[in-house]
């Protein structure tokens, strides 16, 4: 991975597992996201005009902007739903690494993305580490409330990753992530209509986080999907996983979740994979 690429992953990744502790903190998460998607739609909106006033839109990209902004629906959906009933520690690290497990495979047979001998030692070791911080003594890991929603988000981090990688070779970055929030935002109307009382709860309590979470969450993607246009897809993703390892430390430390030893054996296998994501070509 190119150092242009490893420091946009790296910077995503920090961003990102902030951004998932303030939404797990919230009441109704799912509220909350679509309520920082809204207002984030909106700030980013006069970069998006530009570029797309300035490049237009190809159309070859509508497909992928149109897949895409399903998947990132169901993406909210099933987090919010995650983050309702699961543990941050438990939820995220699952979400996040069915997709380091999945984007390889899938990469090389949609893209033809053959990985160094390093490059899958990496994405071996995240996928370890991953399960490593996930595993709970007291029973398997399939017993962890939230679990099946995780999975379920993680099918979704591969399938809208694989898309998004052929999607940024045919829109600028900052006009595809406009177009996700805005396009997500109206297709979770519908599931929003029940949450109009949450909505108003979430925005009295939580307004500041909201706010930044606006700011930061598309942020961190839009780099990622830089990212995608220096690097491999399998690279990409697993090198984002460092959020792991501080979605951990915050689970641990912030919300009292407990287990920090096991998680930072977890935390350190998960770095280490990436250090050779990083070193592979």
């Amino acid at each position: 991975m190119s150092p242009a690429a490893l420091a946009l992953v790296l910077a995503a990744a920090v961003i990102h597992a902030v951004w998932n502790a303030f939404a797990k903190r919230a009441g109704d998460p799912l509220a909350f996201l679509w309520a920082a998607g809204g207002l984030g739609t909106l700030l980013y909106l006069p970069g998006v005009a530009w570029v797309l006033w300035d490049q237009g839109v190809r159309a070859a990209a509508l497909p992928f902007v149109v897949a895409t902004v399903l998947l990132h629906s169901a993406y909210f959906f099933t987090l919010g739903r995650a983050y309702h009933v699961g543990d941050l520690s438990v939820v995220y690290p699952i979400a996040r690494g069915t997709g380091v497990a999945l984007v390889p495979v899938l990469g090389l047979a949609l893209f033809d993305e053959r990985l160094a001998p390093m490059g899958v030692l990496g994405v071996a070791l995240v996928v370890c580490g991953i399960f490593l911080l996930h595993r709970r003594p007291k029973g398997p890991p399939a017993r962890a409330p939230g679990t099946g929603w995780a999975f379920a988000t993680g099918l979704i981090i591969a399938s809208y990753s694989l898309v998004d990688k052929a999607g940024v070779a045919r829109l600028h970055p900052l006009a595809y992530i406009g177009l996700i929030e805005l396009g997500s935002c109206l297709v979770l109307l519908p599931a929003l209509r029940g949450r109009v009382k949450a909505l108003r709860r979430e925005w009295r309590s939580n307004r500041r986080a909201i706010a930044l979470v606006a700011v930061i969450s598309p942020g961190s993607y839009l780099l990622v999907l830089f990212a995608f246009q220096l690097s491999k897809a399998a690279y990409v993703v697993a090198g984002r996983e460092m959020s792991i390892v501080l979605s951990a430390l915050i689970g641990s430390l912030w919300m009292g979740e407990g287990a920090l030893g096991r998680r930072l054996v977890g935390a350190a296998v998960v770095a280490a994979g990436v250090a050779c994501v990083a070193l592979a070509r």
